[in-house]
């Protein structure tokens, strides 16, 4: 299989792992009464617990960032990093989740203080 083709199915991959995932939050959304913020601890929570049972390695490996990139993988990366950190002992298992997200957590403050100069927030008008 040549580069592009390789390529495509990376895409082709991450789109329909991804796509997935959103389709199944969109199906949680429109059918139940859940709030918005626990549909996000709700699917960060799969993640953590579909990589305590070893599955969402397998996940991320076939589709790469459509596993990754969705609130799930914030979950799986936070219990990635408890468990190699627990090869250390109980305090490595407390900071190792907080070092694996170190670098997601601190681009996220950073642009929203960003954009918080730079665009006047307002309150939406219902």
């Amino acid at each position: 299989m040549n580069v592009y083709a390789e390529t495509a199915l990376m895409f082709v991959k991450a789109f329909a792992v991804g796509g997935a995932i959103c389709t199944v939050a969109q199906i949680v959304i429109n059918c139940t009464k859940l709030t918005s913020g626990k549909i996000l601890v709700f699917f960060m929570l799969a993640g953590v617990a579909l990589e305590a049972f070893g599955v969402y390695q397998y996940v991320v490996d076939f589709a790469g960032a459509g596993a990754t990139v969705p609130i799930s993988g914030f979950g799986y990366l936070l219990a990635r990093g408890a468990m190699r950190g627990a090869e250390s002992g109980l305090f490595g298992a407390l900071t190792g989740a907080l070092s694996a997200a170190s670098a997601g957590v601190t681009a996220a403050v950073l642009f929203s203080f960003i954009f918080a100069l730079i665009f006047k927030p307002r309150s939406k008008k219902n």
